[in-house]
């Protein structure tokens, strides 16, 4: 893959409207982002991403056939690519289970050109994006959500060393491991080695997933949610 060794990142589009793709791909493009392929559906995503392995896929989850959470949890588990979703305001329970499904981050369909581009490429590089606003509103719903009556222990927390803690609270916030290394004092690379030890600990499919695992995690130097 090209994105996390300092080329440009290589993108499949995956949308049902055509009309979308073309103007998907024409901003990545002008931005100097390879558009290897493009799907109009989720099985074609699927072969897409084994075929071309690229470094993101950037997914809409309504589409006819395989839906893009199905297509998210089958590129993710055959380790075929990372996944971008696109979601809009009227999509709370599909961006759950893309989370579940392992996506490494979201970002609204009015998402401007700009932070579209930096979201691919940071997705491509292995990080995790999470929009604000599409995290304030799954917070939002997951607190109004029924309780429990027995609240069961994240599996895996009491792994988690002092520093791994506070790394996870930090991406709970949504904070980029460039953030995180300045917050914390230590190096991008050493972030980046806590976060692989998170996952692992934690049984997560990507930084969204442990972030929507630890939601009610009591974690160290809990910070509140990054608005960049």
């Amino acid at each position: 893959m090209n994105g996390t060794d300092g080329g440009a990142p290589r993108v499949v589009l995956a949308d049902d409207h055509g009309m979308i793709r073309e103007g998907l791909r024409m901003i990545l493009e002008s931005h100097g982002i390879c558009v290897v392929g493009e799907a109009g559906d989720g099985a074609a995503a699927i072969r897409n991403a084994a075929a071309l392995r690229p470094d993101v896929v950037l997914m809409d989850l309504r589409m006819p056939g395989v839906d893009g959470v199905t297509a998210t949890q089958r590129i993710v588990a055959e380790g075929s690519s990372e996944v971008l979703v696109l979601t809009s305001f009227d999509e709370d329970e599909l961006v759950f289970d893309a989370i579940r499904a392992g996506a490494a981050g979201f970002l609204l369909k009015t998402t401007e050109a700009a932070p579209l581009v930096e979201a691919v490429r940071r997705v491509a590089e292995g990080e995790g994006v999470l929009d604000p606003r599409v995290t304030r509103r799954a917070l939002a719903a997951l607190a109004e959500a029924p309780a429990s009556p027995e609240p069961t222990p994240l599996p895996g927390l009491d792994q988690l060393t002092a520093r791994e803690r506070e790394v996870l609270a930090a991406m709970r916030a949504g904070r980029s491991n460039a953030r995180i290394a300045v917050q914390l004092g230590i190096s991008v690379p050493t972030v980046k080695t806590h976060v692989s030890s998170i996952l692992v600990k934690l049984g997560a499919e990507s930084r969204a997933h442990a972030a929507a695992l630890a939601r009610d995690a009591p974690l160290a130097r809990d910070a509140p949610l990054d608005p960049r």
